[in-house]
């Protein structure tokens, strides 16, 4: 008798359900809803104002929900402290730069850390990201400070894996990037979910986020209001004209260099 059973989907790695949330008496999300599967990358986009750093914020635990509730891996964490989320393996990366320009990119990296006490396991850490960082390995001894803009921002993606995290949200890490710059960086994230870690994007460059992403959301006015595949919102007739316009184009075709996320081939810039 042939076998029937089918195994039950897998649970959403992080849920957001009805997450309001804002600064003061303000609010700035209005009821979010988004699930983020593991191993996977994950866009948000829309205009600015809409919620997308307030949404990495709130999931981090920088900011805490008005209402609703965050849950990751089963376990609601709205009220947790961001040291409680950082344990459970949920790393943030700001949009601001965040490395300390005088110190030099291997305590840059080494700080990434300094929620551990092991101090053992943190030189293990910095071994295995400095083999996969080559970058991270050259420049060790270098101050931060001394480094380009993408540089910077190479250093501190690889600084969040010396909490081998989980989740890491990435807010706008192409902003400000040449060209080449911004395909190393894309690069990067698509070898993060190849790891087995899951990414959440928010990305200004809409088109090259999505091309990188299994799936997206596009935030409006606090809200979601759009969900679907990678590909499936780089081919939306609205999606695309809202936010994958002329001006929204890299300069230098991601399809070509860094792999596609969203299908068994690269979305056409």
């Amino acid at each position: 008798m042939a076998d029937t059973t089918t195994s039950a989907p897998a649970e959403p790695l992080l849920v957001l359900d009805g997450v309001t949330a804002g600064y003061g008496a303000g609010l700035i999300l209005r009821g979010v809803g988004l699930t983020v599967a593991a191993g996977e990358v994950t866009c948000l986009i829309g205009p600015n104002g809409s919620g997308k750093s307030t949404t990495l914020k709130t999931i981090s635990g920088l900011l805490k929900p008005a209402s609703g509730t965050v849950t990751f891996k089963g376990e609601d964490i709205s009220r947790l402290s961001a040291r409680e989320r950082l344990l459970r393996g949920i790393v943030h990366v700001p949009q601001d730069r965040s490395l300390f320009p005088a110190m030099t990119v291997r305590e840059n990296v080494e700080m990434g850390g300094y929620v551990l006490r092991n101090r053992r396991l943190v030189a293990e850490r910095w071994e295995r990201i400095a083999a996969a960082y080559p970058l991270v390995a050259d420049r060790a001894n270098a101050h931060a400070g001394s480094l380009s803009g993408g540089e910077q921002k190479t250093v501190e993606i690889a600084r969040t894996l010396m909490l081998d995290p989980v989740l890491i949200l990435l807010d706008e890490p192409s902003i400000g990037l040449d060209p080449r710059s911004r395909t190393t960086v894309f690069r990067s994230v698509a070898d993060l979910a190849a790891s087995g870690r899951s990414v959440l994007l928010v990305e200004q460059n809409a088109r090259s986020g999505l091309a990188v992403s299994h799936s997206g959301a596009v935030l409006e006015g606090g809200r979601v209001a759009l969900t679907g595949t990678g590909a499936g919102l780089l081919t939306d007739p609205e999606v695309g004209r809202l936010y994958l316009g002329a001006a929204d184009r890299p300069s230098t075709p991601l399809a070509s260099s860094v792999p596609s996320r969203s299908g068994d081939h690269d979305p056409q810039d």
